[in-house]
């Protein structure tokens, strides 16, 4: 996977009116829903495109950085993936102390959401996943219900009280090359399950990585005999 060196206090990198999309991964047709694509499309015999669902870690990982973690994947396509950790909470910065690092008011807010480390990638940069019944210029639709958005306005718009219902803001994301995620399913370092709101936004995260697995009706003592599912 690919990874670079996070900064926790500097998420400078939010952009004003661009789309969240990671190098290597195509344009999004925006008449076309990700969870639409993801039933269509193929990568591999029995492999399916995964965007709009949760990875779940298994024993097996490899890399501690991910060790039982859930990642919603934002995007997976021929060109790669890429997804946001939803179980690892920041205690710092605040909500409040990050908008006086990006000028931006009220300041305390009317509002406010939670911080994770999104992943090793670009983790000085900021996402926000969030429902989408809010959404901007800078928000890339994930499916019907979920979208990711880079920009400021959704920090503005949450600090006077507004923007989406739910939402998390995370610095970094989990990324994979071509191909690359398809492999590490087959090498049984994943498994994947369906994503619901309660999951993805709730701040249980000591149990997100059996809830996850409960979908699936997977006994984690059990795991080492499962097979990675797509």
């Amino acid at each position: 996977m690919l990874a670079c060196r996070r900064n926790p206090a500097k998420i400078g990198g939010m952009a004003r009116k661009s789309t969240p999309r990671p190098p290597g991964l195509p344009p999004l047709d925006p008449n076309e829903t990700a969870s639409g694509r993801a039933r269509a499309r193929k990568v591999a015999p029995g492999t399916t495109y995964l965007t709009g669902q949760v990875l779940i870690a298994m024993p097996s990982m490899g890399d501690e950085r991910f060790a039982k973690s859930v990642i919603f994947l934002c995007a997976h396509t021929s060109e790669g993936a890429m997804g946001i950790v939803v179980n690892s909470p920041l205690a710092s910065p605040s909500f409040a102390d990050l908008l006086k690092q990006l000028n931006v008011d009220p300041v305390p807010p009317a509002r406010s959401i939670r911080l994770c480390r999104g992943g090793p990638v670009e983790n000085a940069r900021g996402f926000v996943l969030h429902t989408s019944d809010w959404t901007g210029d800078g928000s890339l639709r994930v499916d019907e219900s979920l979208a990711l958005t880079a920009s400021l306005d959704i920090l503005k718009a949450i600090a006077t009280g507004g923007g989406p219902q739910q939402g998390l803001l995370a610095l970094g994301y989990a990324g994979w090359g071509p191909g690359q995620l398809d492999q590490e399913i087959q090498q049984n370092a994943w498994l994947s399950a369906p994503a619901d709101l309660d999951l993805l936004f709730d701040t249980k995260h000591d149990t997100k990585w059996r809830r996850a697995l409960a979908k699936l009706r997977v006994d984690p003592l059990l795991l080492s005999d499962v097979a990675g599912h797509a």
